[in-house]
């Protein structure tokens, strides 16, 4: 017995006691290849898979340094045949390298003949290669070098892509640090990717992603395209670039619903991009439109699949990916890992809130008994719709009024996902609402009246999940949401994260209906708060304090 911090089981969990002398040491060591499952109070889970042992051979770590640090902080023997597992786990990866040959373009190496030939052999890469080139080389499609690496993640055979990029068009962009620096996390996120050359930074709502985008794009300098979720997103990361960096009003560019300019610096939304015309996607052109050197992906995790489809195109380019949480419901995860690249940097929620760059957080799950006219409206319903009926419950409606005034004379952001619920909020709390057919005009003219302290109360839809910048917000509480997201419930409890001027705390309320779905659902969004060191408190709404 080692007295280490670490118990390695042999179903791939690690479990690591936080309150271990060399618990810091063992985390940052693991770090690299385990994926955080969960970290309560008193013991952390990691877990062992082979999307993780491959991300950190792409990010350049071995077998060796692998085993040797579970041996090393292990509290008891390692099971063998788990330090096998992971030794062959990772070996897989690298046995085929996309290059550029200087005769033949693009090619798949196998550096294990045997297998290429059985990739070479399956239906799902068909259409993605070319020729043979000699018995260890196949030619590849260059348009096809996304779709590649993805197929051969699902086949289990990760491709090492050392194809390189292009440098793309030359544009000098410095950093202005008047009255700031940047932090020493987003120094290493930048120093992190900028070292593998793609890949993803993933920081806490609030952490100050848009700085490490805009650190990176100083250090590539480089035209850059930008792709946000919304066009509000869109300007507020401009007005960060023109706060932060050398860039002007005239390098910059919005492509969007609204506005079609194409500059050095281009901000462009998901939306406008994944818009069809006569069965096509109309906007693909701005892909081909400059030499870009550098595209940053914002809120990587919700790229939607259109976008992993056009990212094929975009292979040859350096590629950044920024987000809170990883987390897709569709677990897409590996597809972002193969086309954007691995995870350059991860920093646990609790860690930055411990070094004050983001504000405690008090959650709060306050359940509501329904009438009983409800409970019978959601006995009757049909399968699909009982959420709803739960969720939408006008019992719920007294319940966030009396939260409300608990918290009177703090900034109070009320976030749904029904439409006719938001209108019911907006009515009874008095308060304006903003949602999907909100203009960006009146969304940034509401934001604004929010921010400057004019607006208590702002409802707001699932627009609110996304990039919106409310540094004042103290106070949530949602009354509904996309099921059982746990992304979902990571971006709202994110909108209260930035720290407050007098460092209060923050607060987050999720009001549910009790004995229903709407129950089940909140436990599995609540999940990965949970794993983050967030704590709930479930109360009944009769104990609401005034």
């Amino acid at each position: 017995m080692t007295g280490g911090p670490l118990i390695v089981q042999s179903d791939k969990t690690l479990l690591l006691e936080v309150d271990h002398p060399d618990a810091l040491a063992c985390r940052m060591a693991i770090a690299p290849f385990a994926e955080l499952e969960r970290s309560p109070e008193h013991v952390h889970t990691y877990r062992l898979t082979p999307l993780g042992l491959w991300n950190a051979r792409a990010a350049g770590h071995d077998a060796e340094s692998v085993v040797d640090a579970l041996i090393r902080f292990s509290r008891y023997p390692v099971p063998h045949a788990l330090l096998v597992d992971v030794a062959e786990t990772m070996d897989r990866y690298g046995r085929l390298q996309l290059l550029n040959d200087p005769a033949h373009g693009l090619v798949l190496r196998g550096l294990d003949r045997a297998v290429l030939v059985e990739v070479g052999k399956s239906k799902k890469l068909a259409g993605m290669l070319g020729g043979r080139v000699d018995e260890d080389t196949i030619a590849v499609h260059p348009s096809e070098r996304g779709r590649l690496k993805q197929a051969l993640l699902k086949l289990g055979w990760p491709a090492e892509d050392l194809a390189g990029y292009v440098d793309g068009e030359a544009h000098p962009i410095t950093l202005v640090e008047d009255g700031w620096t940047l932090r020493s996390y987003q120094r290493e996120a930048v120093d992190g990717f900028t070292a593998g050359g793609s890949g993803v930074v993933v920081l806490p709502c609030g952490a100050g992603k848009t700085l490490v985008g805009a650190a990176a794009m100083a250090e590539i300098g480089a035209t850059t395209l930008i792709l946000v979720t919304n066009t509000v997103a869109g300007r507020q990361w401009k007005r960060e670039l023109l706060a932060r960096t050398s860039l002007t009003e005239e390098e910059i560019g919005e492509y969007s619903g609204e506005r079609k300019e194409i500059r050095p610096v281009t901000i462009a939304t998901y939306q406008v991009l994944t818009t069809r015309r006569n069965g096509g996607f109309a906007h693909l052109d701005l892909f081909g439109a400059r030499d870009w050197g550098l595209i940053v992906y914002d809120e990587v995790h919700l790229l939607p699949a259109p976008i992993f489809r056009f990212t094929a195109d975009l292979q040859a380019r350096r590629r950044l990916g920024l987000t809170a949480t990883l987390v897709r419901e569709d677990g897409r995860e590996g597809e972002v890992f193969s086309l954007i690249g691995p995870k350059r940097y991860d920093a646990p929620w609790k860690d930055i809130e411990a070094q004050g760059w983001i504000a405690p957080a008090e959650c709060t799950e306050v359940r509501v008994t329904l009438t009983e006219s409800e409970r019978m409206g959601y006995a009757v319903a049909e399968p699909e719709e009982r959420y709803r009926t739960a969720a939408t419950a006008r019992t719920k409606l007294p319940v966030v009024q009396a939260i409300t005034k608990r918290h009177a004379g703090e900034q109070i952001l009320v976030i749904g996902a029904y439409l006719d619920q938001l209108q019911q909020l907006g009515e009874y709390l008095d308060a304006p609402i903003v949602q999907g057919s909100t203009t960006n005009r009146e969304r940034e003219r509401l934001f604004d009246a929010f921010r400057a302290g004019e607006l208590p109360i702002l409802v707001i839809s699932r627009v609110g999940n996304f990039s919106i910048d409310l540094p004042e917000a103290a106070v949530a509480i949602q009354v509904s949401g996309t099921f059982g997201s746990r992304q979902e419930e990571a971006q709202r409890l994110g909108r209260v994260l930035r720290p407050k001027a007098d460092g209060r705390q923050a607060h987050f309320y999720t009001v549910v209906a009790r004995d229903t779905i709407d129950t089940e659902y909140a436990a599995h969004r609540q999940r990965f708060l949970a794993e983050q060191g967030y704590a709930y408190t479930i109360i009944d709404a009769d104990d609401v304090p005034a």
